[in-house]
């Protein structure tokens, strides 16, 4: 049997499609997995490190506006989807999949659309507590929409097609030890905090987050690990702000422009600080760790935001408004946080009761389902 995944953008659409991939990797080892993701994004370079090949299509995004400029803009964009959905009608036509997944991303569309006009099986997750522009586009044509919220039920059209699921998480979180993450790492018996903004970098927490490590240099209360999006480029302008803030040459933090082993410096962490993905959350509930989270402001809908109060209300985690977010407000609630470890394992143990160990199995059981559908 054959699987494709469609996935792109961002780290959190392309993890749970990772996730479901290994999945049927280890149930069937002899199945042939294949991912489809925007020539040029990352996704093209995380893919094949989680040993799976990828191939590239053109793909366009809408604005929605009604400004000349968007509608010129899209208009190309037009014409770029038409030409994915060739391109991936081409794909599709090569590797005879049984069964389609998008996770997100404009990908998604061309993908899909593609698949469900072929009468292939076609399965949409969307992770967030509202739909994405791509998801409502496809909402009517994809057999099976997955959602991680039983809240976000109500905004769909087609509810019958609805199956809440949870947030599919990679392997290796729920199995990470936390002593030999901090062995591998290096760590002491202080504090170990990781930050990060999401793949594509976050400039407003990275400002916070550098003016909270140069203020920690002076006492080494703890250490920090950020990763602050963007590749070598970010990593460069995180390195200046470092300067700027009076740490040029910082002993308690490390910077990367990404993290590659996010299951072990999570396991490892004591606090997370960071944005507020759906995918993100799902892997602080799999790994069952306290979180400040910052969501970003300008997600559809404010998504993010909505997601981050169902860890607050539940005792995870702490929101942060970004434009609450200052250099003082964050000082503040780590210093209070660190101070109190039982709280912290308080927040951890919330963090884990929330997770949906079986997210995943229910996705791949309902692709194995949907696949096999015509052997019935």
């Amino acid at each position: 049997m054959n699987f494709l995944f469609a996935c792109g953008g961002t780290g959190g659409h392309i993890n749970p499609a990772v996730a479901a991939a290994q999945r049927i990797r280890a149930l069937m080892p002899d199945a042939g997995c294949l991912f489809v993701g925007a020539a040029g994004n990352m996704e093209m370079e995380l893919v094949p490190r989680e040993g799976f090949p990828i191939r590239g299509i053109t793909v366009g995004n809408l604005h929605r506006s009604l400004k000349p400029k968007e509608i010129l803009h899209n208009l190309r964009s037009a014409g770029q989807l038409l030409r994915g959905m060739g391109e991936a009608g081409r794909i599709i036509e090569e590797f005879k999949p049984d069964a389609v997944l998008g996770t997100g991303g404009y990908v998604c569309f061309p993908v899909l659309r593609a698949a469900s006009a072929r009468g292939i099986p076609t399965l949409l997750h969307e992770a967030n507590a509202m739909p994405g522009l791509t998801t409502r586009m496809l909402e009517k044509h994809v057999d099976r929409m997955m959602v991680a919220f039983e809240e976000s039920r109500g905004g769909y059209r087609h509810p019958e097609k609805v199956l809440t699921v949870g947030m599919p998480v990679r392997s290796g979180f729920r199995e990470a030890d936390r002593a030999e993450a901090r062995q591998k790492l290096g760590l002491d018996e202080r504090p170990f905090l990781l930050s990060f903004g999401g793949s594509l970098g976050a400039r407003r927490l990275n400002a916070a987050i550098a003016a909270l490590a140069a203020e920690n240099e002076k006492t080494g209360a703890f250490r920090l690990l950020h990763a602050c999006g963007g590749g070598e480029a970010g990593l460069e302008t995180m390195k200046g702000l470092l300067a700027q803030a009076g740490a040029p040459e910082p002993k308690y933090t490390e910077l990367r422009p990404y993290i590659y082993d996010m299951p072990a410096v999570m396991a490892a962490s004591d606090l997370i600080l960071c944005r507020a993905g759906a995918s993100t959350l799902g892997e602080l509930c799999a790994v069952g760790r306290p979180a400040v989270l910052v969501p970003y402001p300008y997600a559809t809908g404010n998504h993010q935001e909505k997601n981050a109060r169902l860890l607050e209300e539940a005792g995870g985690a702490r929101l942060l408004r970004d434009e609450e977010l200052t250099p003082e407000t964050l000082g503040s609630l780590v210093k209070e946080l660190l101070a109190s470890p039982d709280a912290l394992r308080a927040m951890g143990q919330a963090q884990r009761s929330l997770d949906r160990p079986d997210a995943l199995d229910v996705i791949v059981d309902e692709m194995l389902r949907l696949s096999r559908k015509d052997e019935a």
